[in-house]
């Protein structure tokens, strides 16, 4: 299915699409799709982590240069920006890919198969692309290249932005999509809408997912540090144990999430990920650390949440006798899809792919930083299925697994979709 694009602008599902028709008139679409999958590959094969995507921005910044774009690089870091404005007049639009890989080793047979090693919190880590920033960022590629080849029949402008540091910033420093915007991307103009996708093998080939209104959780991190008095474990009376009261404070924030908000509004997840403290079976230690993770769907909860926990630690800590100090480290905020434009671009989705392929999915307790710039304007994130179709989906590994997978057959999926959601949006008008 190499020729899956060429296959898809050809079908009947683009007889009605009047911009596509003008691209398979002026484009060697095969020459682009075999493009687009030889980028990935040398993406895939040189991972970087997380503000350090520089070798990833030159690739990305030559090819950009190469279609006559106008190229800003150095955004947050690595990110890079383009423009290019159509002949004709009309809004500016956003097209968004991730740059950055993850510290996983890769366990995947592939020719292209990452060998690279970096530092990543001070240990010697293999580099992955194990959550398929390499595809979306051959995608974006691939589109620019499209759309750059109808600047003459464009009606408007697209962005095309290349994020670094979706994966979270290295410790002390800022970056992502936050870091872009407070570096000024949107200010000249901002965007009428933006448009993004995300790999998953939870889709396969020639799947698309999309849900109306929030879709990504948004992620809040926090560690609370319970202190006591260390005493002999045989004398428990002597001290204050930190080791119950910590114990007593992740059953009483659990009852955060299932009795004290409205469930019926949103759901939340409140987890506790690690407990820290004590050295010896016969030592009540003096302190105790537990780290954990709040997921929300909705603001105005998420805000309720974090002082729910604050207030629950603190009061259970002094009824032990102990005290509670909580840290909250603000994630990514809710995603959200705009439910006008996401409407408004259904029938696009539903005209290249098929009813059946277009999949409304449940909502998904991960999170995205495309979140920031959907606060900022209308924007609309897909999930692009990248698991062979004769695979079943319970045996394809996850995002951020060693042995995740894509489907090259995908990358034109990817291409196809962000082109004609750019060019529908600018020209039906």
């Amino acid at each position: 299915m190499r020729f899956f694009l060429l296959w898809l602008v050809s079908s009947h599902l683009f007889i009605t699409n009047l911009a596509w028709a003008n691209i398979a008139q002026s484009s060697n679409l095969d020459s682009i799709n075999q493009d687009v999958i030889k980028w990935r590959r040398h993406l895939h094969q040189y991972p970087e982590l997380s503000n350090r995507e520089y070798k990833t921005a030159e690739y990305i910044a030559a090819h950009l240069r190469k279609l006559g774009l106008e190229v800003q690089t150095g955004v947050a870091h690595t990110g890079v920006v383009a423009k290019l404005v159509g002949a004709k007049p009309g809004p500016l639009i956003a097209l968004r890919a991730d740059m950055d890989a993850l510290p996983v080793t890769e366990q995947v047979a592939l020719p292209f198969a990452s060998k690279q090693v970096a530092e990543y919190r001070g240990k010697e880590v293999g580099v992955m692309h194990a959550c398929g920033h390499d595809t979306h960022v051959a995608i974006l590629m691939g589109v620019a290249t499209l759309l750059a080849q109808q600047q003459s029949q464009l009606s408007g402008s697209v962005m095309f932005i290349f994020q670094p540091a979706e994966e979270g910033a290295p410790e002390e420093e800022e970056g992502g999509a936050q870091l872009m915007l407070k570096e000024g991307i949107f200010a000249a103009q901002k965007p009428e809408a933006i448009f993004g996708l995300h790999a998953t093998s939870r889709l396969k080939v020639g799947q698309i997912g999309y849900r109306s209104g929030p879709m990504m959780a948004s992620e809040d991190s926090f560690s609370i540090i319970v202190q006591g008095k260390q005493t002999h474990g045989s004398r428990p009376w002597r001290g204050i144990d930190p080791i119950v009261t910590a114990a007593q404070i992740i059953m009483s924030a659990q009852t955060i999430a299932s009795r004290q908000v409205d469930v019926t509004k949103a759901p939340s997840v409140l987890s506790f990920g690690a407990i820290n403290g004590g050295v010896r079976s016969n030592i009540i230690p003096d302190q105790v650390e537990l780290i954990g993770t709040i997921r929300t769907f909705d603001q105005t909860m998420r805000a309720d949440i974090k002082q729910r926990l604050e207030k629950t630690t603190s009061l259970v800590a002094q009824s032990a006798g102990a005290t509670a100090t909580t840290k909250i480290n603000s994630g990514y905020p809710v995603t959200i899809n705009n439910p006008q434009l996401t409407k408004k671009m259904l029938p696009t989705l539903q005209s290249l792919i098929g009813n059946d392929n277009l999949i409304e999915l449940d909502l998904i307790t991960g999170a995205e930083d495309f979140s920031y710039y959907a606060l900022e304007t209308p924007g609309l994130f897909l999930m692009l299925g990248v698991t062979p179709k004769d695979k079943p989906l319970n045996e394809a590994a996850s995002n951020h697994s060693p042995l995740f997978y894509v489907d090259e057959d995908a990358l034109a999926v990817g291409v196809s979709t962000l082109s004609n959601l750019a060019l529908n949006y600018l020209n039906d008008r």
